[in-house]
């Protein structure tokens, strides 16, 4: 749900309720009001009916990121889910795979890691010419106490902006470098010729299921809007990026062992904490393919 133009805070009355039903096969939990829904009583390691896919693809656009728990997914169902919402996208940078499925990232850190990744406020490769549709996260091992994710709705921030900052923004076009984001982060990747991603997308974006507009610029990827000079550029990207970022428009996620989280890349940016050393977090994550961003009036 986005904020209406009275304000952030005017909430819609079925947020508000606590349960929405979006048909007979999903039912959803709100876990804050702008951001997020757990799905209960699904198991996802079974095939979905086309039924279930769409009210899942509707219930994304709608809640941003959808959390699922107690789920046992092989290798193999965890691939099958993800190909219902498109072919899979292979990360250009991340060297560590799952062995036998390259669509598959391992997501591990402990007390040797250096860093993590995700520790900044992004949505998944944006430099990427057709950046993700979404990232189906599930988590095998938790540390006992940390390591949660924070999920923001980029619908909700573009809605709480004054109409004057508004019509600044849109038809703004920014570049998204993968360059910074990638050489040298990642222990054990051979980065030999390696030519990284770049691509500039609409500052601002018209979801392709809600219709609605979001935001689309996040510090990890985005360097320059291209129509302003630098210091106009600086400027303009510090204030969203502060604005962005801000709770209002928030959720934080408790991961559980076997929790699921399924975020859309389009209207959605997360950041993952690591405030867990020396303890370890283990999962496994696919990505959808998507399509590159566009902007409607």
């Amino acid at each position: 749900m986005v904020p209406s133009k009275k304000g952030i805070h005017a909430l819609p009355i079925q947020l508000m309720e606590g349960v929405t039903h979006v048909n007979n096969h999903l039912k959803l939990k709100p876990v804050a009001p702008y951001c997020g829904a757990e799905v209960e009583g699904l198991d996802l390691s079974q095939p979905l009916d086309g039924e279930t896919v769409e009210a899942l693809t509707q219930a994304l656009a709608e809640h941003c990121v959808l959390f699922f728990q107690d789920q046992e997914l092989t290798p193999e169902q965890h691939k099958r889910l993800g190909n219902y919402f498109g072919e899979l996208h292979l990360h250009p940078a991340w060297p560590r795979l799952v062995e036998g499925h390259p669509e598959i990232m391992e997501i591990y850190a402990d007390e040797n890691s250096k860093r993590i990744a995700g520790e900044e406020w992004h949505s998944d490769v944006s430099c990427d010419k057709e950046p993700p549709l979404g990232t189906i996260l599930r988590l095998i091992e938790v540390p006992p106490v940390g390591g949660d994710t924070l999920f923001a709705n980029m619908v909700a921030a573009f809605e709480a902006l004054s109409s004057p900052m508004q019509r600044l923004v849109e038809g703004l076009t920014a570049l998204h470098d993968g360059e910074q984001a990638y050489r040298g982060r990642y222990e054990g990747a051979d980065e030999t010729g390696k030519v990284y991603p770049r691509a500039v997308h609409p500052v601002v974006v018209t979801h392709p299921v809600s219709g609605r507009k979001a935001i689309f610029v996040n510090r990890i990827f985005t360097t320059r809007i291209v129509e302003l000079s630098k210091q106009e550029s600086d400027g303009v990207l510090r204030t969203l990026f502060e604005h962005i970022e801000k709770p209002d428009f928030q959720c934080r996620f408790r991961w559980r062992p076997n929790s699921v989280a399924f975020w859309d890349n389009r209207c959605t940016m997360h950041l993952a904490l690591w405030d867990y050393y020396p303890n370890r977090r283990r999962g496994n994550r696919v990505t959808i393919k998507g399509e590159a961003p566009t902007y409607r009036p």
